[in-house]
């Protein structure tokens, strides 16, 4: 049974409750605003911000009127010319004023119709571009033809808005002054004296004004970022992302918590065991961990760091620091080629100290799998590490301390609750490669401590970043040629080709068949469609240096480390973000050889891709790339959003809205301390914020306690 207020019904109402949408208009209003599952509701329509506005004010008269611009003319109707029976011509239909006329031309006009919306003698107002043919002035399909009346109700704007095929922004535009007046008088959540010093205005006048602004330029992209309705609303939605992040913290944080780290013995045999000294900030988060391992709150920490920066080594003594208090560890990958590859990389390490560890993926079976599932049940394996499948139902651990979960934003908040939820106060690390702007960390990892990787361990040589057009593929060819033949391997990654796998698969084949034909059986290939076996089988023969060159589609884009690789050749790279190109980029560089990247472009470059491109041979910098990306995508498109499924905001705009980000997050750290089961005046009104932006599971914490 949901526990919405029900003053938020008319928010949650079908849209098909609105005058005019009936079973013809739903389907199209389901497209542009629902989900798959979910039909649109009156809210997704209210939500959905006008991207224009064209003025319906009146302008004077028909000899002043602009040709090619939006007018409005009060006019009377001096004649109707139907076509000629039996020819296929326009229905034309003659106003005028004072100073001249103006034809008005309907394509398969219908007579009976048109006689009645204008009366001959009768005054009426149109709205519409005119045009010159034949030296006549003419409007084609007028937009609007309107009496006395129904000039009163014009609103002074029209404002336009995203559409899909079989609707009009008029068509919209009516639904939303439906939507409008049905708004409910809702508590006010925001600080009054913050929202008076910031000039913003009550949250149903914020959504009229945005809909139905006085003035045209308002609407516009610039307008927009600045507007003080937008930007209410985009407070009131950060607030409420913000606030249930913090709600989970204060859980997280107030359930009790327990010592999870031993005297540190373990750690230093295995720091010994590593065969490069730590960087500093490797150190540092290492010491940031300690500290939160043997305080009595529970851990909630995100270690970030760019590609090669060595959180896999960071997590392994996180999670040592769980075995020296007796405890069980362990870490938890997106996939099973990474945590097979994680598994690889810290096992011997973990031997080496003397602890046990285990692989536990979908594909263990049998009696291996019950093997596995005792020792972690009756405590004799101290590591685990695995997919998703270590929180699957039937998988106990005796005493679980600290869990390490890699690559975070696959991941959701209940995920992470569902693998704390595996022992008794288990302590999160959360580590991600993928460089995230200050601003959308905020955002996304609100409700957790942050530390950051910026250095790369010893022993990294740079990576030379090159642009090659395609004209001179050839080249190329001939270049990885002298690399193979020198010992080194190539990463040869296809480009993407659109929305589609089997169109990319398409292009990777058929670069495997070419470089095949030069290179023989020394060319594998990985891609999406393969299944999970044969491309741990591609990639596992040319970690082992039995292919020479591998050719991918981007699935090789996390984690996969080969120290041989140190040529990476990404095809059509114009095609790609930043983000994207720098993780490509990460999987060379890896050893201790040289390293190249050739970036092979298809000209002419538009100035976007140019940008980004020459970041990626300036810099190797994550965190800056990040940035410059974050500036050149905008905020929906940070990270890909496609294919790291993180969450976008319909009202929010990270890119300009900063400042209301940092503020919504200090407003929600202060609403937690100071009335954390939201029970106040203002607490009861943010829970109907949290409830109206679909953050209620925020709320289902407050009840569980």
């Amino acid at each position: 049974m949901s526990l919405r207020p029900s003053i938020l019904d008319p928010f949650f109402a079908p849209a098909t409750t609105l005058p005019g949408v009936g079973p013809k208009i739903a389907p199209l209003l389901d497209r542009l605003l629902g989900e798959p599952g979910r039909p649109a509701r009156v809210m997704d329509l209210l939500f959905h911000i006008p991207n224009g506005g064209v003025a319906r004010e009146m302008k004077g008269s028909i000899a002043d009127a602009p040709v090619g611009e939006p007018v409005t003319l009060s006019v009377t109707v001096a004649a109707h010319r139907p076509p000629p029976p039996g020819r296929r011509a326009p229905y034309r239909i003659l106003v005028e004023d004072e100073t001249g006329d103006v034809v008005l031309v309907f394509f398969n006009g219908q007579k009976a119709r048109l006689e009645k919306l204008l009366p001959l003698g009768e005054r009426r107002y149109v709205s519409g571009k005119i045009e010159l043919w034949d030296g006549m002035r003419q409007m084609v399909h007028p937009d609007r033809i309107l009496d006395d009346r129904g000039i009163e109700n014009l609103p002074a704007v029209e404002a336009i808005y995203g559409l899909t095929e079989g609707l009009s922004s008029r068509m919209v535009g009516r639904y939303m002054s439906a939507a409008l007046e049905r708004l409910p008088t809702l508590p006010e959540w925001q600080d009054p004296s913050w929202l008076f010093r910031n000039a913003l205005p009550p949250m149903a006048q914020a959504l009229a004004l945005l809909h139905r602004p006085d003035d045209a330029r308002a609407l516009s992209e610039e307008a927009l970022a600045k507007s003080a309705p937008r930007r209410r609303l985009a407070y009131d939605e950060l607030l409420a992302s913000q606030l249930a992040l913090a709600l989970v913290r204060s859980r997280m944080r107030r359930l009790p918590g327990r010592v999870n780290a031993g005297d540190g013995h373990l750690v230093e045999r295995l720091k010994r065991a590593l065969p490069f000294g730590l960087t500093s900030s490797q150190q540092k988060a290492v010491d940031d961990i300690r500290q939160d391992l043997v305080a009595d709150k529970r851990m909630l920490r995100l270690l970030q760091g760019d590609v090669g920066s060595g959180k896999t080594v960071v997590g392994l003594l996180a999670m040592a620091s769980a075995i020296e208090a007796g405890r069980q560890a362990a870490l938890m990958a997106p996939t099973e080629i990474l945590a097979r590859q994680h598994f690889e990389r810290i096992a011997p390490m973990a031997r080496e100290a003397g602890l046990s560890i285990a692989l536990l993926t979908g594909r263990e079976k049998g009696a291996e799998r019950r093997a596995i599932l005792a020792g972690l049940a009756d405590g004799t394996i101290q590591i685990a590490v695995g997919t998703h499948a270590l929180f699957q139902e039937g998988v106990a651990f005796h005493d679980l301390g600290v869990a390490v979960v890699d690559e975070q934003h696959r991941f959701g908040v209940h995920q992470r609750l569902a693998l704390g939820s595996k022992g008794q106060a288990v302590d999160i690390l959360v580590m991600t490669a993928t460089p995230i702007p200050r601003t959308l960390a905020l955002t996304y990892f609100g409700d957790m401590d942050v530390s950051v990787l910026n250095e790369k361990p010893a022993g990294r040589k740079p990576i030379a970043t090159k642009l090659i057009s395609i004209e001179r593929i050839d080249e190329v060819v001939g270049a990885i040629g002298r690399a193979v033949a020198n010992g080194d391997q190539v990463y040869w990654v296809c480009p993407l080709v659109g929305e589609s796998e089997t169109v990319d698969l398409a292009a990777a084949e058929e670069r495997f068949e070419e470089l095949k034909s030069v290179f023989g059986n020394q060319v594998g290939l990985v891609h999406g469609k393969l299944a999970g076996r044969d491309k741990d089988a591609a990639m596992e023969r040319f970690s082992k240096g039995e292919t020479k060159i591998l050719v991918s589609t981007t699935v090789i884009e996390v984690g996969v480390d080969v120290p041989q690789a140190s040529v990476m050749v990404i095809e059509h790279a114009e095609r790609f973000g930043l983000a994207q190109l720098h993780q490509l980029r990460g999987r060379i560089g890896r050893g201790s050889r040289s390293s190249t990247c050739l970036l092979v472009y298809k000209g002419p470059l538009g100035q976007t891709a140019q940008a980004r491109l020459e970041m990626m041979r300036q810099t190797e910098d994550g965190f800056r790339i990040a940035e410059e990306d974050l500036r050149l995508r905008g905020e929906g498109e940070v990270l890909g959003t496609r294919q790291s499924g993180l969450p976008g905001f319909r009202l929010a705009r990270v890119e300009v809205d900063g400042d209301l980000l940092a503020a919504a997050r200090d407003d929600a750290r202060l609403i937690v301390d100071r009335d954390p089961e939201l029970i106040s005046e203002r607490g009861q009104a943010l829970r109907v914020l949290l409830y109206l932006f679909e953050r209620d599971s925020a709320i289902k914490l407050l009840r569980a306690g």
